[in-house]
């Protein structure tokens, strides 16, 4: 009797312990190293390198046999999400390295000729709707911004800062109060990262 009940405790605690574990991997292209120093993941490729932290008490990353490994244990419905939000962001520093990130930018001057320049990593912005006093951007560190005629080129590797920046630069020209449709003026972006957003 004592040891059936032994056997039916132990069977119960080896149960009780047993977690499901959520893990998902991604192949490394060829081309592409990656590390991991403490919680900080670390890409390198052809375009340069990245680095992201991804510190979270229930989430583990791990870089074994050419695979990042993100892997939870025993995940809530909220650890379920971050997990493939942390998958998106390998991915995305991933494709960085690899191919970059390029966002494209329009200026349009209907009333006024504006100007717009790049000098020592800032973006000034001249005669935008008459007006006398320069728009003035500081360009983010690890992006370049080059001015092609009417267009804007924004390029790096890492996706967060590239968009960022191009959305810095379009609200530079922000115009609060007037209908868009009438007052055109300004520098919108049309390409994100090789995705078209005119309409058209």
């Amino acid at each position: 009797m004592k040891k059936e009940l032994e056997e039916n405790l132990s069977v119960l605690c080896t149960n009780t312990m047993k977690q499901p574990l959520l893990e998902t991997k991604i192949s490394l292209t060829e081309g592409v190293e990656a590390s991991m120093d403490a919680s900080v993941l670390v890409v390198k490729g052809p375009k340069g390198e990245v680095k992201r932290d991804f510190f979270s008490p229930t989430i583990k990353l791990l870089v074994k046999d050419g695979e990042i490994i993100v892997s939870a244990i025993n995940a809530t419905k909220r650890e379920k999400k971050l997990l493939n939000t942390f998958v998106a962001h390998v991915k995305n520093m991933q494709n960085g390295v690899l191919e970059g990130v390029v966002y494209e930018l329009k200026i349009c001057a209907g009333h006024f000729p504006m100007t717009v320049t790049v000098k020592d990593n800032t973006l000034v912005v001249k005669n935008f709707i008459g007006e006398a006093v320069n728009r003035v951007l500081k360009i983010r560190d690890g992006v370049s911004v080059k001015v092609d005629g009417e267009q804007i080129i924004v390029e790096g590797v890492e996706k967060e800062l590239v968009g960022q920046t191009a959305a810095d630069i379009e609200l530079l020209c922000r115009r609060p109060g007037f209908d868009k449709r009438i007052f055109q003026d300004g520098i919108y972006i049309i390409t994100k990262n090789g995705k078209d957003l005119r309409i058209g």
